[in-house]
């Protein structure tokens, strides 16, 4: 081989390592465009180790049972918050039954209130953005996020992904000129208008945006994304913290000053830490408005257990939006023949079943947005603000799942190799992964040696006894 096609191989080769590209897999979908491009839905394998619900399951599989272009089905833009996506809505019921064009015409530039003029939204689609700009989403990371939360068991409500592509031309004409056109023109909204704006620049010319394969197949046909729908409110200084620092490490800052995250750096058993966390949180005026002054202590310690686990991902996937973007869900929980049962609360009006004697109202949080991990180019704000230092409570099972995907990716095992292939990250992404997840459990590991840790983190056993015991936990083993 001479020297300058040897030369331009292996320019090849380090550019198709450097990014991210559509070498996903798992369960395949294929559906083809008008235009006769074949389009892939991909269901990753389960992580192993991890545990899924019949729900998870079903939900995958009913997002790659989407044909984008059926008839019942209608493409609109996603034109508030500040990155663009797709929402796809079902039409086959409502005033627009049927008539894709018509609801993509009169419905879709009324935003979020088209999902009242037809069946409901089927799903959401985002591809990555990070052109300059745009707000920093990467397709990759929702993925990541589900199978590592079934992973580590967190019941932190992260929504059911699954990669999918679509043919570039029908998402250029349905949905990214559209977006352009229907988009807000007030500073808010910049961001999502630009980003409109790049996709139909790359949608064109898919050279055009930068790393391409990190937004388009191999083959430049289509451009692909994460699929999944998200439900929940979004929690106010409680949880979110005040954010009075402002974006980057001072709102990350202000996060930690919550009664949960105070209570898990209290050394002082879990009954008298989750009491010291509410008493130090509620002399900020802004949480006291936002939370309260009768917070229910079984409250504060499912949002210890919560934090546990979201600082963990984040630390593990250099999340860089967290803060602000953290959602709940209301549900009523109360104790029937010795055994914890729970079932969703009604979100507006009254309850139509009555509601069990005793029971008690808890947020558990939806941890909805988490397009902002993976890439080597996010700032990791749980690590430069220290989020996993000085925890003095943890839940065992977490801990011990941590250590076992260390050891693991120590000796490059199935976890290691699941990681690697499954998610199309490049090898710099990868090693981003695998140094962070060394790094979260050598952290925890010195804490845990050092006896600061207490593992008496168990929301459902705290509901139903009201006491903590903790558990005895190797720290070393996996």
């Amino acid at each position: 081989m001479s020297s300058p096609i040897r030369i331009a191989l292996l320019s090849f080769l380090l550019a198709t390592a450097a990014q991210a590209n559509d070498s996903v897999t798992g369960v395949e979908a294929l559906f083809t465009s008008p235009n006769g491009v074949t389009e892939r839905c991909v269901r990753v394998a389960p992580m192993p180790g991890a545990i899924y619900s019949e729900t998870d399951l079903a939900t995958e599989a009913a997002y790659c049972a989407i044909d984008l272009y059926d008839p019942a089905v209608a493409l609109c833009p996603k034109t508030w918050s500040t990155s663009p996506g797709m929402i796809v809505h079902d039409i086959s019921s409502g005033p627009y039954a049927g008539d894709r064009r018509a609801f993509e015409t009169r419905a879709c530039p009324e935003g979020k209130d088209a999902k009242s003029l037809g069946a409901g939204e089927l799903a959401k689609f985002k591809p990555t953005m990070n052109a300059r700009g745009t707000s920093g989403t990467f397709s990759a990371s929702p993925l990541l996020y589900y199978h590592l939360s079934r992973y580590f068991g967190g019941n932190i409500g992260v929504p059911p992904a699954v990669w999918r592509s679509m043919d570039r031309q029908m998402h250029l004409t349905e949905v990214a000129r559209p977006g352009v056109a229907v988009s807000g023109h007030s500073h808010s909204s910049d961001m999502n208008r630009t980003g409109w704006q790049v996709l139909v620049e790359a949608d064109q010319k898919p050279e055009a945006y930068s790393p391409t394969d990190d937004l388009f197949t191999a083959d430049r046909a289509a451009l692909y994304g994460v699929m999944l729908r998200s439900t929940g409110s979004r929690y106010n200084s409680e949880f979110n913290g005040t954010r009075a620092s402002g974006w980057g490490e001072g709102q990350n800052y202000d996060f930690q000053g919550t009664a949960p995250f105070l209570a898990l750096r209290s050394q002082k058993p879990l009954v008298d830490a989750v009491a010291e966390g509410l008493a130090e949180a509620l002399k900020d005026n802004q949480i006291r408005r936002d939370m309260g002054d009768d917070t229910d202590p079984r409250q504060i310690v499912v949002w210890m257990a919560d934090l546990t686990n979201i600082v963990l991902l984040d630390f593990i996937l250099s999340q860089q939006d967290r803060v602000g973007n953290i959602d709940h869900v209301e549900h009523w929980y109360w104790i029937e023949d010795g055994a914890l049962e729970s079932r969703k609360a009604v979100s507006h009006g009254d309850e139509t079943t009555p509601v069990p004697e005793g029971a008690v109202k808890l947020k558990r949080t939806h941890l909805n947005d988490n397009d902002a991990g993976g890439r080597v180019e996010y700032a990791n704000f749980a690590k430069s603000t220290g989020m996993l230092d000085d925890l003095h409570h943890f839940p065992a099972a977490t801990y011990r799942q941590l250590m076992a995907l260390e050891a693991d990716l120590k000796a490059e095992g199935p976890l290691h190799a699941y990681l690697q292939s499954s998610f199309g990250l490049s090898d710099r992404q990868f090693a981003q992964l695998v140094k962070n997840t060394l790094l979260a459990a050598a952290t925890l590991r010195m804490q845990c040696q050092a006896g600061a840790i207490q593992f008496d983190l168990d929301p459902e056993a705290y509901i139903l006894t009201g006491t903590a015991k903790p558990e005895t936990v190797d720290c070393g083993a996996p």
